[in-house]
Order: C-alpha cells, then sequence, then structure tokens
C-alpha cells in the first residue's frame, strides 16, 4: 500500500468560525462534516479544485485550556502550512479582497513565488507557485 499523509489537524476555536474562513475566504470546500458527540464534529476541508493531490485539514476544536492556548500557534509562530498555486495572481488578489492579513509581501525567491499571510487564528502559511524549473 502506498504511504501519505493524508490529513493534519488544525485546532480552532469553533467550527463554524473556521468553515467560514476557510470556505468563504480561502476557497477551500467541505469534504466532510459529521456529528460525533454534541461537542465534537469530524470536519475535513481541503482547497477547491484538487483531485487526490495534497492534504486535508481535519479542523479540530479545542476541549480544553491547553488546547485552547495552542490556537493560532501550533508550530511556535513558524509558518506552518504551505498552499500550493498554479496562478498566484490570482491568490494573492484574493486574498487582498477578502482581506486577509498578509505577513510578508510576494517575493521571487529560488523555489517560486511565495507570500506569508495569517488564517483567522494566526497559524502562518506560504502561498507559493513553484517554479517548474526548479525540483
Amino acid at each position: 500500500m502506498e504511504r501519505f499523509i493524508g490529513q493534519l489537524s488544525l485546532l480552532v476555536r469553533d467550527y463554524d468560525e473556521a468553515l467560514d474562513f476557510y470556505i468563504n475566504t480561502l476557497g477551500f470546500e467541505l469534504v466532510a462534516d459529521t456529528v460525533l458527540t454534541p461537542q465534537k464534529r469530524w470536519v475535513v476541508i481541503k482547497p477547491a479544485n484538487t483531485q487526490n493531490q495534497g492534504c486535508q485539514l481535519l479542523l479540530a476544536r479545542a476541549a480544553d485550556a491547553r488546547q485552547e492556548a495552542c490556537i493560532g500557534n501550533q508550530s511556535g509562530g513558524r509558518v506552518w502550512l504551505f498552499l500550493y498555486t498554479d496562478d498566484f495572481e490570482r491568490d494573492y488578489d484574493l486574498l487582498q479582497r477578502k482581506g486577509v492579513t498578509i505577513v510578508r509581501p510576494p517575493s521571487q525567491e529560488v523555489y517560486g513565488r511565495v507570500l506569508v499571510f495569517q488564517d483567522l487564528y494566526g497559524n502562518l502559511w506560504d502561498l507559493i507557485e513553484p517554479d517548474p524549473t526548479v525540483g
């Protein structure tokens, strides 16, 4: 069997608040939303228009004070998630129109065009359009 990372768990304060941001602001799509208990749901999202490429995000509502303290800082302040695009300008324009905080403006790096943005909780993301000539 092939091995791959299929999902990452992303701590959120509230399922519906997170869904609103990731779907209506970043353009993700809902994969699953199943009620498990009155307090817990299985909520999975992914970037829209992807086939079986990349990783999905499992939105995990923080269950206690320790988890709540980690919302928005799951990576200790470093860029944690990497959103690849085939059209940097389109997605940069979308982020700006939706009022997403751009932490580091666009730059051209050896691996491609990149900027850093924050999600609604403060997690840092790279938006990357890879340079096709770099392996």
